[in-house]
């Protein structure tokens, strides 16, 4: 019985293990890439940078967006406390109290320290409008560099593009996140 036992067939086992040199002389058609046999490199380069510059969009965008809900929460809270200051100063003063004259005090305080807080925050967000031009004049001149025959075709493109879009009725204007802070609660805006 025990000669008629087989050799061990488990993984690892020395019958199955080859050695380095019967590894290597595989032929090279084996290798099988994960890739499109079609796409080649500079492709997968260029699709990483496409992919890194949507998501440079994409974090941009949420800067915006938190810039504005920080503004709109900082026009509340002026709106409510001038509410609250009116509310005060309407009152004669002769009929007011120490603690009235006081919290009118207050108040104009807390309000002045919000719209230096609301300018601290426009000029944030005017830095990085500036910051973000400059990382775009950058990332065009890597580009340039980088892929010069891809956009130059894509340039040709583009121009084709333009002409078309130049036969439109209404050009398509985007805001930015300072145009549209100035909107919200800009220099014609009752809080300030």
């Amino acid at each position: 019985m025990d000669k008629e036992r087989k050799a061990s067939q488990q993984y690892g086992s020395l019958e199955k293990t080859q050695t380095v040199k019967e590894a290597t002389e595989k032929p090279t058609e084996d290798v099988v890439s994960m890739a499109d046999s079609t796409i080649t490199i500079e492709d997968i380069e260029g699709e990483l940078c496409r992919i890194e510059r949507i998501r440079d969009i994409l974090v941009r965008r949420e800067s915006e967006l938190r810039y504005m809900m920080d503004d709109i929460q900082l026009c509340k809270e002026i709106t409510r406390l001038k509410q609250e200051l009116q509310k005060l100063v309407s009152v004669p003063d002769k009929d007011k109290s120490k603690e009235d004259r006081e919290r009118e005090e207050e108040l104009l305080q807390q309000i002045n320290k919000l719209v230096e807080t609301r300018d601290f925050l426009v000029d944030d967000v005017e830095f990085e409008r500036l910051r973000e031009r400059e990382e775009d004049r950058e990332m065009a001149a890597f580009l340039q560099a980088k892929f010069p025959k891809a956009l130059a075709a894509k340039g040709a493109l583009q121009g084709q593009k333009v002409a078309s879009k130049s036969q439109t009725t209404a050009p398509f204007i985007t805001k930015t996140g300072l145009t549209l802070l100035k909107d919200c609660c800009g220099f014609t805006c009752s809080v300030m």
